[in-house]
């Protein structure tokens, strides 16, 4: 039976880059940095999760950077926080771009959009206190 999810990737035209945004601005940690004969395996995570982001190489070519317009399609990946407006502060001072001046309250909490040096948008999320974090 299958127990966990293990990775999720994000394409990126510059590993190192990439690496750089995800831990000195948003505060992830680096977990994996294997140099293989395939290429480097670079993988970050939210300390204290065991999900895994696999920060892959891809050519610029392959996409498109994200248009930065409030209500579009959210981001691959959603980072939760206990006190987003706190943490959206914090980021903002180390230079992460996102798609509105403030986070907006909506009917599940609280959100707003970040965008990487790729253009992967990252979806930001505080849950509403209504909401259970059980299993269900």
């Amino acid at each position: 039976m299958l127990t966990n999810i293990m990775y999720v990737t994000l394409y990126v035209t510059d590993q190192e880059r990439a690496l750089r945004f995800y831990t000195d601005q948003l505060g992830l940690e680096k977990r994996v940095d294997y140099p293989g004969p395939d290429g480097r395996f670079l993988t970050i995570g939210v300390p204290g999760s065991p999900l895994e982001i696999i920060l892959w190489p891809h050519a610029a070519a392959a996409g498109q950077l994200a248009e930065l317009q409030p209500g579009t399609t959210p981001g691959p990946v959603f980072l939760e926080s206990d006190d987003l407006r706190a943490d959206f502060e914090v980021l903002r001072e180390r230079g992460v771009t996102f798609d509105q001046p403030e986070p907006e309250d909506y009917g599940y909490g609280v959100r707003i959009e970040a965008v990487d040096p790729d253009g992967n948008r990252i979806s930001l999320r505080q849950r509403a206190a209504w909401q259970s974090r059980g299993d269900g």
